[in-house]
């Protein structure tokens, strides 16, 4: 069977420590944020490392898409961490053909760890609001996503990464719970700017910033980021 899993991740939510889990599977090859530069070059927003990210990739869905089936063809699981705001800027019909995931986080957590990053973060930039709104076209099309809160995660690994591969239809492999530690080839470009913590990882862990405030201004944005998450979380 092959099988395309595709992560729709809101950001700064150890999304990338779970795409270096799958990566330990020996039946598996991960994409890091394959539609960065299209979202970079539609939006015109303005990251860190922003025009090497867009020579690092082609800017054409069709040729990402073409090129994901092609290397399922090699590997029967394809794994794509996916920022939901980046797959705003898909055609949502290339979603048909992919096990869905919506990865979450507390808001809180999220907008506090983006800030250190983006000076003014939006909702456009944390992708809740997308998250629910494309949650829920999918199940109208009787596509029912699986939703995985990344605090779960985090309380037990093991039983929580079991019971995602049992949803995706593939083997839980127990190389999945650890990695080693460090810069990975399949890390994207834009690595040196956002995978400093993570590349200290050896596996599913708390990070100490995980607990930092969330500055006075954005507490809007937390409250009307917050009604989406309470919405998507799972039971």
């Amino acid at each position: 069977m092959r099988t395309i899993v595709n992560l729709i991740s809101s950001p700064r939510n150890l999304s990338t420590a779970l795409m270096y889990s799958f990566a330990q599977r020996d039946d598996t090859f991960v994409l890091d944020e394959p539609f960065y530069a299209i979202y970079l070059t539609s939006s015109g927003v303005d990251h860190p490392g922003k025009e090497e990210v867009i020579k690092s990739q082609p800017t054409q869905e069709d040729e990402i898409l073409r090129n994901i089936r092609s290397i399922n063809q090699k590997k029967p699981v394809v794994f794509i961490k996916n920022m939901s705001h980046h797959v705003e800027y898909m055609n949502e019909s290339g979603l048909d053909e992919m096990i869905n995931i919506f990865y979450l986080r507390n808001p809180k957590q999220i907008i506090s760890s983006y800030a250190q990053v983006i000076e003014k973060p939006n909702m456009g930039d944390i992708g809740m609001e997308y998250q629910y709104h494309l949650y829920q076209r999918l199940r109208a099309k009787n596509r029912e996503p699986i939703v995985l809160d990344s605090e779960y995660l985090l309380q037990d690994p093991k039983s929580v990464l079991q019971k995602l591969c049992e949803k995706i239809g593939i083997s839980f492999q127990n190389s999945m719970l650890q990695w080693e530690a460090g810069p990975k080839p399949y890390d994207g470009v834009w690595a040196p700017h956002w995978y400093k913590n993570v590349h200290q990882t050896t596996g599913f862990e708390k990070q100490a910033t995980s607990d930092r405030p969330l500055p006075e201004q954005f507490q809007e944005l937390y409250q009307q980021a917050n009604r989406f998450y309470e919405e998507l979380r799972p039971l």
